[in-house]
């Protein structure tokens, strides 16, 4: 019998989040708009995911972001590529923050990801995250 596909909220991912958004190409995200979850059981091949929401969404409850990380790929990577893949993820939000989501390719890429990565090392993000995850990261 297959796994059950399962969810739960990922804070420690949403501490990420917060910490990261103090980077200047980050500035336009609004963190109170941005969700963190786990999932468990799932067959993707993906270590996480970002969802807009959608035009109907919007209107009724204002643009929003949802970060899904798969729990048995994501957790078993090292901590700098925890934070890589949660700077790719924070990536696809435009400037707009409108719901909807950049594309990879120009703005969206491993390059844009590991210049962003040194600068967060650069200006101490990576130890506030370590001091807030402990040394584990979650």
């Amino acid at each position: 019998m297959p796994s059950r596909l399962r969810y739960e909220e990922a804070p420690e991912v949403c501490a990420m989040v917060d910490i990261l958004s103090a980077m200047e190409e980050f500035s336009h995200i609004d963190t109170r708009r941005v969700y963190c979850v786990r999932s468990w059981g799932s067959r993707s091949r993906a270590v996480a995911r970002i969802y807009g929401l959608p035009g109907p969404w919007v209107t009724v409850l204002g643009p929003g972001y949802v970060i899904e990380v798969i729990g048995e790929r994501f957790y078993r990577l090292p901590l700098e590529d925890r934070v890589k893949t949660v700077i790719h993820e924070l990536l696809h939000i435009p400037s707009t923050f409108s719901g909807g989501l950049r594309p990879h390719g120009r703005l969206v890429n491993g390059r844009a990801v590991s210049r962003l990565y040194r600068r967060a090392v650069r200006l101490g993000l990576l130890d506030r995250i370590v001091e807030v995850l402990g040394d584990r990261g979650g």
